[in-house]
């Protein structure tokens, strides 16, 4: 049964990516001399784009824990809407602690991460091909990157200097750019995830 506010759900989830998405450009460009291959995007988080970078972090978790609230009730459904409320919990906690507060806003991030792959998999369920294979393919990139990143950081020695990590498992790409390779692929899954939400919606309205 398709909930009667499946179009609702899929529209907070593509306004929640979207204004991160153009959030991050703006926070990017008001950084004075930021670089997305050397800085972390928390960096964003601390410096003169903090107020519009940590606001859009929040925002892209509380718009998703509400649309959770819309998704369809079924089993298909469930698992999903655990994962992405505990992704929506993560990211807002990223949004409140930032990396000043070096621990916890870690772990808060790498639960956010770790989530939204987990969500992007477990989508499958709910998808037909060809966009259920995507999700997944999205879902297992941003595993890896985290993988990869996390790997990183433990062996440049990162947690404990403030020097820009250097480590053959950033990929050439620095630790900044392995980082967006963990956030862009399920960014880009959460809006096709949206406009997926959004034609179950349409399509019931269709066969009234």
């Amino acid at each position: 049964m398709i909930h009667p506010s499946t179009k609702t759900a899929g529209a907070l989830f593509f306004i929640a990516s979207t204004q991160f998405v153009l959030g991050l450009i703006a926070a990017e460009a008001l950084y004075p001399g930021y670089s997305i291959a050397d800085n972390y995007i928390s960096d964003l988080g601390i410096g003169p784009s903090s107020m519009i970078f940590n606001s859009s972090v929040f925002l892209l978790g509380l718009l998703s824990i509400i649309g959770t609230y819309f998704l369809p009730r079924t089993i298909n459904f469930r698992t999903l809407t655990i994962l992405l409320v505990l992704m929506a919990i993560g990211t807002m906690g990223a949004g409140i602690i930032t990396k000043t507060f070096t621990i916890t806003h870690s772990a808060v991030s790498s639960i956010a991460f770790l989530f939204s792959g987990l969500s992007a998999i477990a989508s499958f369920k709910v998808l037909k091909m060809p966009l259920s294979a995507i999700s997944v393919i999205l879902g297992l990139i941003t595993l890896g990157a985290l993988a990869l990143f996390a790997g990183g950081l433990l062996t440049s020695g990162a947690y404990t200097s403030n020097e820009t990590p250097v480590s053959d498992l950033f990929l050439g790409i620095g630790p900044g750019g392995m980082e967006r390779m963990i956030v862009y692929p399920t960014l880009t899954w959460l809006a096709g995830f949206s406009g997926h939400l959004i034609a179950l919606s349409e399509k019931k309205e269709i066969l009234k």
